[in-house]
């Protein structure tokens, strides 16, 4: 049984989920494909203070409506009873009880969910010993990858196209996820 550690947005999230949000209030016409940065402060070109004051007002209403992404849920369904799902999240630890209706809402099984409040995830990783950790933010993946020696899924952005070291796999959709996973799992029993 692997235990897999599984980033939440925009991973099980549909990495679209922020840009009608950004649109509406920063009064833009972004499309998916113009989030070339993780960084939102430069992608709006705004102040920091300004992207946590706008993210203290949407980030409830977000996670809350928030689209699975594309065969997220058949994947992990399939998994749940053959792995342990291990979701590892920078949400801030406030938004845990609406991660959780999250979760009953899209009925998402897990064995646990884990709200580290930053983007520094190594110490999780570590503490729950994850055989492959899902992450979309580029250097996560990286020094995931790096510092525990473990593959990192890697699913496929527009805003996290720098290169990758061998260990990260870059992915497109769920569906590329499980195959790997699904190979990986049978060279390694």
């Amino acid at each position: 049984m692997l235990r897999l550690g599984i980033d939440i947005d925009g991973t099980v999230t549909d990495p679209k989920t922020f840009v009608p949000y950004l649109n509406k209030t920063f009064n833009k016409a972004l499309s998916y494909q113009d989030l070339k940065q993780y960084d939102l402060t430069k992608v709006l070109d705004i102040t920091e203070a300004d992207f946590w004051n706008w993210m203290d007002e949407y980030e409830p209403i977000i996670y809350k409506e928030a689209p699975l992404a594309m065969h997220a849920k058949e994947v992990l369904d399939e998994w749940k009873n053959q792995h342990q799902l291990l979701f590892i999240s920078a949400r801030r630890k406030h938004l845990l009880e609406i991660t959780n209706k999250w979760f009953k809402d899209q009925d998402i099984f897990y064995h646990h969910i884990e709200l580290i409040g930053n983007h520094n995830k190594l110490e999780a990783v570590k503490q729950n010993n994850i055989s492959i950790f899902f992450e979309d933010k580029h250097d996560n993946a990286c020094m995931i990858h790096e510092e525990h020696g473990i593959p990192v899924i890697l699913f496929n952005t527009p805003y996290n196209q720098d290169p990758i070291p061998k260990g990260v796999i870059r992915v497109n959709d769920w569906l590329e996820a499980k195959k790997w996973v699904n190979e990986w799992h049978e060279v390694k029993i």
